[in-house]
């Protein structure tokens, strides 16, 4: 089996369900995920959020497209202070059961037998963000949620970040 890198690319925050999400594209593709493809990812975002905690509403997202017909979207997002709660959705990938081979129609992930947070090109930011959530919102005498959404890691490939 050959391994190689892929892209990782940061795109500018927004806002869904009244929560600011960073966001982060992984994919072979020099030109990009395609349009159809981002759009549905980011239709199914609601689905995939936790209710409100007190927590400030902040989330990261992984949008990643398969070197086949996958497609998959990740959204972590900050709960309880401190914590990490996941919500993946993902499209085109039989073996996740998804109904046919179109990257643009998601359904969620949430089978008992597959509590799956990630695969080694969707990591990466995974460790950025949990020190930037650090940096910014636990170690400050007062948290910056826009310093936080503003941090992100560099356009670049999902090699090694350290």
């Amino acid at each position: 089996m050959t391994f190689t890198e892929k892209l990782l690319r940061a795109l500018p925050p927004i806002e869904v369900g009244g929560r600011r999400i960073k966001r982060y594209h992984v994919t072979g593709d020099p030109g990009g995920i395609e349009p159809a493809v981002e759009k549905a990812a980011y239709a199914m975002l609601p689905e995939l959020l936790p209710e409100p905690d007190g927590t400030p509403p902040a989330t990261f997202v992984v949008l990643h497209r398969g070197g086949d017909d996958g497609a998959y979207v990740n959204a972590y997002s900050w709960v309880w202070d401190n914590v990490l709660h996941f919500g993946g959705a993902a499209a085109g990938q039989p073996v996740l059961d998804c109904p046919d081979r179109d990257p643009s129609h998601f359904v969620r992930l949430d089978r008992a037998d597959r509590p799956w947070i990630g695969c080694v090109w969707e990591l990466p930011p995974i460790q950025h963000e949990r020190n930037a959530w650090v940096r910014h919102m636990l170690a400050p005498d007062r948290p910056d949620l826009d310093a936080y959404l503003a941090d992100s890691l560099p356009d670049g490939t999902t090699g090694d970040r350290s």
